[in-house]
């Protein structure tokens, strides 16, 4: 099961969604990240967010989501507000939809610590998330289950 984790910029929030996911996915699913107004680069706090949480940052990169037209996922979802409200592509076809919000950690203000720990706390809730999403009995859920779940998961 491929899952997009798409943001405005894919900077910050998405691509520690797709870290993190890919990090904790069991063997069948594999996650991606989009920005429907990519930045072109990822935010370092990310980078070194994940690097001290022990998971990969091989290969994250910001891009668009017309990189995966060829390779639609089986979900997509949404991690800022922004994002929620933008159109989906009509390249993901049939793809699950779900929003995530997720508050942005690279808008606090503070010391090194208040930021250190607004990262570590959105990481905690995309955990969360992901532990729940890999729970779901996925060969008993129908289309309309797994839809309803997916947006219980984002209340999480």
């Amino acid at each position: 099961m491929q899952v997009l984790f798409m943001c405005t910029a894919n900077s910050c929030r998405s691509i520690l969604s797709e870290a993190l996911f890919n990090h904790l996915a069991p063997p069948g699913f594999a996650a991606v990240s989009a920005g429907s107004f990519p930045k072109g680069q990822v935010l370092p706090r990310s980078l070194t967010t994940l690097q001290q949480a022990g998971i990969s940052t091989e290969g994250l990169r910001s891009k668009g989501n017309d990189a995966f037209a060829a390779n639609p996922p089986d979900i997509v979802i949404t991690v800022c507000d922004k994002a929620a409200g933008e159109p989906c592509p009509v390249y993901f076809g049939p793809a699950l939809k779900a929003h995530w919000g997720l508050e942005d950690p690279s808008e606090v203000e503070g010391d090194e610590a208040a930021i250190d720990a607004a990262f570590n706390a959105t990481l905690a809730i995309i955990e969360r998330r992901c532990n729940a999403l890999f729970a779901l009995p996925f060969n008993t859920l129908g289309h309309d289950e797994l839809q309803r779940e997916l947006d219980r998961i984002g209340t999480l």
